[in-house]
């Protein structure tokens, strides 16, 4: 198909999904905050078998929510359901992952320098992921050690450690990142699907037959919700952290993005506390510390990565501006150029233009970040730029970048 309108089609589908997404996540955040900030009704309620009850305001009028502890004595006349911003976000996801990632597995998901795979083999590991992860994850929750949280959110977490080290030793770095969010998206899904529409299925079921709804079915759907609110804000990093190569492009990306699960999960807690009338202000000014620490470390690793290039750069004969150019030519402006030869690229990645003098030095700086502090450009490295190319461009940038 044309890159033109593979393009348009890519982009009515990540519309589609940020827009499901902003739902999913919104109703999440919403459901977790009025669960957790509901009052003890007063007496006449609780006969009524309400368990908590609260006020809003919003939109020029009063709301009044209240929660049954288990059901209410009759199925109201209407009931809403909230399902497919869960279903909708996970299935343009996997779209999205698709045309992008497998269809394009060879720009995007493969790279050569870390594993020889072929398109079908980068395709079975991904969706293999996606299955195994959430069939590992649904065993464990319903194992013995889910009954401790401490515990249980250290096993996952060590488990999402191990799949971004895992991942980062089989796909490009990008591709990567996209399939820890992936498998956290499916997991959310999954528990949408698999556990927490069943199980308010059968509170319905139950309720219109007349029975005692089993309270269990109640409190694994409350946890699975919570496991979902949990994962929100990792998520949303990843969804857009292919803007940000310091982080995937760095030689220690899996524990980049250990650490940047961590913090945003740990800030999420203090939302959650707060909605139960529990301030910790600790928590955000901690995570806010580890960010800044972690940005600090991510710098100071980068430039002692680099500290032997730079050494041999300033020992170098100068490197000249048709030697860096013939390198950018020959393996930037392929895709970078007002027309590219690349196939799969209808424009130039992020509008980003190479293929002039005036392009090259307007885009200095990223390609010392892109080309020269990490390996994440060429994409793939599918036109085979050297560990030797990119200390020349280097050097190059450091004495000055001239056009002489």
């Amino acid at each position: 198909m044309d890159p033109y309108y593979i393009d348009w089609i890519n982009l009515f589908i990540r519309w589609f999904h940020v827009i499901a997404g902003v739902a999913w996540i919104g109703a999440s955040f919403y459901f977790v905050w009025l669960d957790n900030s509901l009052q003890d009704p007063p007496d006449w309620k609780k006969e009524k078998g309400i368990k908590g009850d609260l006020w809003a305001i919003h939109g020029g009028g009063f709301y009044e929510v209240a929660k049954y502890r288990l059901a209410p004595e009759k199925m109201p006349a209407t009931l809403h359901w909230f399902k497919w911003e869960a279903y909708t976000t996970w299935l343009t996801g996997f779209m999205l992952l698709s045309l992008m990632y497998y269809f394009g597995a060879e720009t995007y998901l493969i790279d050569k320098s870390v594993m020889e795979l072929s398109q079908w083999q980068a395709i079975g590991i991904g969706v293999g992921l996606l299955v195994a992860g959430w069939a590992l994850y649904d065993g464990l929750c319903r194992s013995p050690l889910s009954r401790n949280g401490y515990v249980f959110g250290g096993l996952l977490l060590g488990l999402a450690i191990l799949a971004s080290w895992g991942l980062t030793q089989v796909f490009s770095a990008r591709g990567a990142y996209i399939h820890v969010g992936a498998l956290m998206g499916t997991l959310m899904a999954g528990n949408v699907l698999m556990i927490i529409i069943p199980s308010q299925k059968a509170l319905v079921n139950a309720v219109k037959a007349g029975a005692a709804p089993d309270p269990k079915l109640g409190e694994n759907a409350k946890l699975r919700s919570t496991h979902n609110n949990y994962m929100t804000l990792p998520l949303i990093f990843i969804m857009i952290s292919n803007h940000y190569p310091m982080t995937y492009g760095h030689e220690w990306n899996w524990a980049i993005l250990s650490a940047l699960v961590v913090i945003t999960a740990f800030a999420r807690h203090y939302f959650n506390l707060k909605h139960r009338g529990v301030k910790q202000p600790a928590i955000l000014v901690i995570a806010m510390v580890m960010f800044i620490g972690l940005a600090m470390i991510v710098k100071s690793t980068g430039e002692a990565d680099n500290a032997d290039t730079q050494q041999t750069a300033e020992s170098a004969n100068k490197v000249g501006f048709m030697q860096a150019a013939a390198i950018i030519h020959n393996r930037c402006a392929s895709c970078h150029a007002a027309n590219p030869t690349q196939a799969g690229f209808a424009e130039a990645p992020a509008g980003v233009l190479l293929d002039t003098t005036s392009g090259v030095m307007r885009h200095l700086q990223q390609i010392q970040q892109v080309a020269v502090d990490s390996n994440y450009m060429p994409l793939g490295n599918l036109t085979g730029m050297t560990d030797e190319e990119r200390q020349q461009l280097g050097a190059w940038i450091r004495q000055g970048g001239g056009t002489e």
